[in-house]
């Protein structure tokens, strides 16, 4: 501003105060959530890069120094961000949690026959591997070697959650559609799971040549024969 200028006298009315004070709040939450968002931006870069390096590198371990150089940052402004890399490592299993369960959510939401139910949830989490090699890696646990324990727990417990999902689709089966699993559903879904879980050991020892969908459709179909039998309910007078 050009320091000769002055500042007119004027008379400002209670309204205009008013206005003058919600206009400048306006503008501090704006530049707030400016902030806000370039925080975020810049956390999902680093994720986006820490995602990329597990790819680019399998077996590899990752360092917040090759980190800190992929972003093009100090490791000083990686740690604003994330206090540790087991942080950054759980926001990337955050997004794999929330992106794989939202979408199971939406599949169970749907009308479709426990045999369809069983094959979009398996195909889902192996399409997902597919398109996202560097966290297939912290799905299998490659990634987590020498990492805190409380990381390779939250894995453990993601695919409880999904056997879990498995195992009350087929335990609906009989309400559902009058047929009935084969086997105790619980064994059921931790051989349906193991199945997956095992093409996506495949894909990360193979340094992602061997996709996790390779074959799939003829191997559900073997596997689906067996999954159900009719249900029929016996009367205890008979």
């Amino acid at each position: 501003m050009n320091q000769d200028a002055v500042m007119p006298e004027a008379v400002v009315s209670e309204s205009g105060a008013q206005q003058s004070g919600a206009q400048q709040k306006d503008e501090h939450e704006n530049t707030r959530a400016s902030r806000s968002d370039k925080k975020s931006s810049r956390k999902e870069h680093i994720l986006q890069a820490l995602a990329h390096m597990l790819e680019s590198g399998p077996g590899e371990r990752i360092t917040t120094a090759a980190l800190a150089r992929e972003v093009g940052v100090s490791e000083a402004a990686l740690y604003r961000h994330f206090p540790s890399k087991a942080r950054m490592f759980e926001g990337l299993i955050k997004f794999i949690e929330d992106t794989l369960f939202v979408r199971i959510s939406r599949i169970l939401q749907d009308e479709l026959t426990t045999l369809e139910r069983c094959e979009k949830i398996l195909t889902l989490l192996l399409t997902f591997a597919e398109k996202n090699p560097g966290m297939t890696r912290l799905m299998t646990g490659d990634a987590l070697a020498g990492e805190t324990e409380r990381l390779r727990l939250r894995i453990g417990q993601m695919f409880d959650r999904l056997e879990s999902q498995l195992k009350q689709v087929l335990r609906e089966a009989p309400l559902r559609e009058s047929l009935k699993p084969t086997i105790s559903p619980a064994v059921l879904a931790g051989l349906l799971l193991a199945t997956a879980e095992g093409r996506l050991m495949q894909f990360v020892r193979s340094e992602f040549k061997r996709l996790p969908t390779e074959n799939w459709e003829e191997q559900w179909s073997y596997l689906a024969q067996n999954l159900l039998a009719p249900y029929v309910e016996t009367s205890p007078y008979a």
